[in-house]
């Protein structure tokens, strides 16, 4: 992967489905899709600060991650491997992460899922990367942690030959 595109994949952003037949609830003040969002603003938070331990407090013990170009990584150990190695490379840059402000979510009981777009930003404020993510979670004793979470660039993957 490119300097920019590899940093900028791994926000938190989030793949898995949550059954259509199942109704979600929309955002709302106080609402639990509002808990769903304050969560993802908490991963923003925590990886631009480079806080390893906090963005993974934010995950189930079983999450997966997708993040792309990568297999996915299973369990709360291997999250904090990745992120560690991740947020290592990311930190130096400078870069900052930003969620989009328009997520969309909804919530069924105690499980929820959010969806959005992201951007990466240099120091200057210029956009180095996009892209979108979609997260699925479960509330565990009154907090919101990741059981899915996968993200995505906009940019095109790099050919073979662009990679040599």
């Amino acid at each position: 992967m490119n300097t920019f595109r590899k940093p900028a994949a791994v926000l938190a952003f989030t793949l898995m489905l949550v059954s259509s037949t199942i109704p979600a609830s929309q955002a709302g003040p106080g609402s639990d899709v509002a808990g769903v969002h304050a969560a993802d603003k908490a991963w923003e938070t925590a990886y631009n600060a480079g806080k390893v331990e906090d963005v993974v407090a934010l995950y189930d013990e079983n999450a997966v991650v997708f993040p792309p170009g990568v297999a996915p990584v299973r369990g709360r150990a291997a999250i904090r491997a990745f992120f560690e190695k991740d947020l290592a490379a990311f930190a130096p840059t400078g870069m900052s992460l930003v969620l989009g402000d328009k997520p969309e979510g909804g919530v069924s009981g105690d499980m929820g899922w959010a969806s959005g777009t992201w951007t990466a930003k240099d120091k200057s404020g210029q956009v180095l990367d996009s892209g979108w993510y979609f997260s699925v979670s479960r509330k565990v004793r009154g907090k919101w942690l990741y059981l899915r979470d996968g993200w995505n660039s906009d940019k095109p993957a790099p050919t073979a030959a662009a990679e040599k």
